[in-house]
This record gives C-alpha cells, sequence and structure tokens, in this order.
C-alpha cells in the first residue's frame, strides 16, 4: 500500500509560527539591511573619491552604472545557481560575495578599480535579494506571508536610511573606508551565521529528493513535529514543475508574468525618478538645502510606513486590491506634488510623504505579490527576473525624465507626466486580481502540467 503523504508546506501553513521562522526572519531582513546600504553607501562616497582623485565628470557615470549592471547579472544569473546549488546556498555565497568585493573596494587607488569592484559587489547584491525573499516567504504561512516578506523589505529600505547617517558620521572622522568596512565585514559576518541558522528550502529538497533533510528541517521548523508511521514527508514540489525561467510563461501565468514585469517597470520608474530627481528639482526651485534633505527623507520614511501597513493588509483584504488602490493614489499624489511646488513647505512635505508611501510602499508590495503570485519552486526565479526587468525600465524611466528637465520642462508638468505611469500600473494589477485573484498563487502541479 502506497505510504500517505504529509505536505510540508501544510504544517507552515497549519502550525503557529515558531522560533525558528521568526529566526530566519530577522536574518533574511538583517541581509536586506545590509544590501540596501552597499546599494546606497556609493552614492556618497564617490563625491569625495571624485575631489580627492580629481576625477573627470564623465567618469562619475560609469562608477554608479558598474553597480547598476551587476544588479542585473546577478538577478538573472541567480535562478540557474538557486535551482542547482539550492537557494539557502546562494544566499550564503552571495552575501558573502558583495560583503567581501565591499571589503576589497577599501584598498582601491585608482577609478578602473572601483568600476570592476562595484560591478562584482552588483552581482552578489543582484542574487542575494531575490534568495532571502523566497525563502521568507517559503517559510512563511500564507496567512502572514505578505507581511513577513514586506517586513525583510523594509529593512532594505532601512539600510538606505542607516547608510546616510553612517556615511555623515564616519567620512567626516575616518575618511570614506570607513562605511566601507562596515558595510563589508557586516555581511562576511552574517554569511557565517546563515549558515547555521536559515534552514533549506523545503521546495529544493523534496525537488532532490532529500527525504531525510526535509525532515530534519520540518523538525528544525517545529520541534515538536512528528511523522506517523506508514506516512512520508513531501513538498508541493515533488511533482514538480519546471523551475526555471521557461515556468514562469506557462500558459497559467505568463499573462501574470508580463503584467507584473510591467508593474515592476513602472513602479521602479517611479522610484528612481522621486529618489534621483526630486532633489535636483527643489534644488532648481531655490528651497533651502534643510528642506531638500527633509523633504526626500521623508519619501524614504512613507515607504518604511507604508511596509509596516501594508503585509497585514494584504494578506487579510487581497494584495491585488491593496496594491491597485495604493498605485491609483500613488498617481493623484505625483499630482499634488505638481501642486504643492511653490505652496507652504508643510503641504509640499506632506504629499512628498504620501508620494512615498504609494511609490516606495508599492515597490514592497509588488515584491510581495510576486512571492504570493509564483508556486515555491519559481519564486526566486519570478523574484529575480522581475527585478531585472523592472530595474531596466526604471533606468529608462529616470533617463526619460532627464530628457524633459533638458528640453526645460517645467518642474510641475514632469510630476503630472509621472502621474499617469502609476495610474496605469493600478490598472495591470487589478486585471491580475480578475484573473488570479481566487487562487492568490497556482499550486505546482499546474505550472508542471502547462510547461
Amino acid at each position: 500500500m502506497e505510504p500517505r503523504k504529509v505536505n510540508i508546506h501544510d504544517v507552515i501553513d497549519r502550525d503557529r509560527i515558531g522560533r525558528a521562522q521568526y529566526v530566519a526572519l530577522g536574518l533574511c531582513a538583517l541581509l536586506m539591511l545590509f544590501d540596501g546600504f552597499n546599494t546606497q553607501t556609493i552614492s556618497y562616497i564617490v563625491p569625495v573619491l571624485a575631489k580627492e582623485w580629481h576625477l573627470p565628470k564623465s567618469i562619475l557615470g560609469t562608477i554608479f552604472s558598474a553597480a547598476f549592471v551587476g544588479l542585473l547579472m546577478g538577478n538573472f544569473g541567480i535562478s540557474p545557481l538557486a535551482n542547482r546549488f539550492g537557494p539557502k546556498k546562494m544566499t550564503v555565497l552571495s552575501t558573502a560575495i558583495f560583503g567581501l568585493f565591499t571589503v576589497l573596494t577599501v584598498f582601491v587607488t585608482n577609478a578602473p578599480q572601483l568600476i570592476v569592484l562595484r560591478l562584482l559587489t552588483g552581482i552578489g547584491l543582484g542574487a542575494a535579494a531575490p534568495c532571502a525573499i523566497g525563502l521568507t516567504s517559503e517559510f512563511s504561512p500564507k496567512r502572514t506571508r505578505a507581511t513577513f516578506v514586506l517586513l525583510i523589505y523594509v529593512g532594505y529600505s532601512l539600510g538606505f536610511t542607516v547608510a546616510g547617517f553612517c556615511c555623515g558620521a564616519m567620512i567626516p572622522s575616518v575618511g570614506w573606508t570607513g562605511p566601507l568596512w562596515v558595510g563589508g565585514l557586516g555581511p562576511i559576518a552574517l554569511s557565517l551565521v546563515l549558515i547555521p541558522f536559515l534552514p533549506e528550502s523545503p521546495s529544493y529538497l523534496a525537488r532532490r529528493r532529500s527525504h531525510d533533510d526535509l525532515l530534519k528541517t520540518a523538525r528544525r521548523l517545529f520541534p515538536k513535529f512528528t511523522l506517523p508511521n506508514d506516512t512520508v514527508l513531501t513538498s508541493n514540489e515533488d511533482d514538480t514543475s519546471d523551475t526555471h525561467i521557461k515556468g514562469l510563461f506557462s500558459p497559467h501565468l505568463r499573462i501574470g508574468t508580463f503584467l507584473l514585469w510591467g508593474v515592476f517597470i513602472i513602479n521602479l520608474a517611479e522610484f528612481y525618478f522621486l529618489q534621483s530627481w526630486l532633489p535636483t528639482v527643489l534644488h532648481s526651485l531655490s528651497y533651502s538645502a534643510e528642506l531638500v534633505v527633509w523633504a526626500t527623507a521623508v519619501s524614504t520614511i512613507g515607504g518604511m510606513a507604508a511596509g509596516l501597513a501594508m503585509g497585514p493588509l494584504m494578506d487579510r483584504i487581497g494584495p491585488y486590491r491593496i496594491l491597485s488602490v495604493l498605485y491609483l493614489f500613488g498617481g493623484i499624489s505625483m499630482l499634488a506634488i505638481s501642486v504643492a511646488l511653490g505652496a507652504a513647505h508643510w503641504l509640499l512635505v506632506f504629499t512628498v510623504f504620501c508620494c512615498g508611501f504609494c511609490v516606495s510602499g508599492g515597490q514592497k508590495g509588488v515584491v510581495a505579490l510576486s512571492s504570493i503570485f509564483y508556486p515555491a519552486g519559481l519564486r526566486a526565479t519570478g523574484v529575480a527576473w522581475a527585478y531585472g526587468v523592472g530595474r531596466l525600465g526604471g533606468a529608462g524611466g529616470t533617463y526619460l525624465a532627464g530628457v524633459l528637465y533638458a528640453a526645460n520642462w517645467a518642474p510641475d508638468a514632469i510630476f503630472r507626466v509621472a502621474a499617469a505611469p502609476a495610474v496605469i500600473a493600478a490598472i495591470c494589477v487589478g486585471f491580475m486580481g480578475l484573473r488570479y485573484g481566487s487562487t492568490k498563487s497556482l499550486p505546482s502541479s499546474v505550472v508542471a502540467r502547462d510547461a
């Protein structure tokens, strides 16, 4: 008689959240914090190096672009490696990689060396985040999955903020190498902690037919878990599923994949526009430096507030409804900024906060949506490719804003133009809700049958 099967994902969904899950959540949040810290630190270091090394302005863009290219390589390249070696191993390796190359950046003496090391650091950064998000979603019960993913993504935004304070405190006292030591040694130490405390993906273990390791993972997550006689522990990936890139384009997933990519492109374009061009626009309108700093900071604070607030709402009400409304209000807040330019300072800061809540919060929300939408074996792949495609679009959006600014468009007109894509994103998510809202995510067997 064939033994009865017990699905580990059913156990995760049914049982209370245990200590091991909270530890994994905290470690992934810390990883995302270092990811955000390393991504942002270079923005504060390059101006110092430009002055110290007498760098021409023409090479500064290449330095910034090197990390961006590395991020894309990490996003697009991590999928086959995670499928072959396991998400945990790749999470540990990619964290160690971006930590190691950040430490090596301390010893650079010229721009070409800096460019190469930023490229290599970017590869690690681009690979680490999707793996961490995929593992977090897999260890999270369905009832709190969006909340957990959003919580670790708040760590990424917090890393941006911490980078600003750290660089502001350390660069004047110890020089530009100080933040790099923090951003390098921290991830290296974290990678050593991840080895014993971060469990491997149950879906990966099931695909590898590592049933003993799968049972160890279950008992690690739930110490009181016992497997009855004549039963075998499985995962919903046992019969799997194409876990490679082409699985994203199976008949049941392809429309959702393209819609998600469209939302990522729009959201990252809006995010980069807000982060990159808002300070420039406000300076051009002769606002004080203090107000420019406050306005830029509150957009990030708004995104972190959204990350904390939206998770429970997405889990309770549904991700599609919440994100559609959020993007709609994002478009309205962009219009509000166009009106607030030249108005009372408090009104401008308030509208920027609202815009950051919707745009930066929307980015966290769409990452959570992608982790809910794809089955376990495709989560790291789906998130990584959505990130990569979105970053390409985001770069294009930032470039378009620069073209409009160079063509002497009025700042309020640029913000009015930026409102339209947010509404399009709301429509895309709404259409996904109509098509997929009743299932939230698709079982692996569906992907297996269609791939």
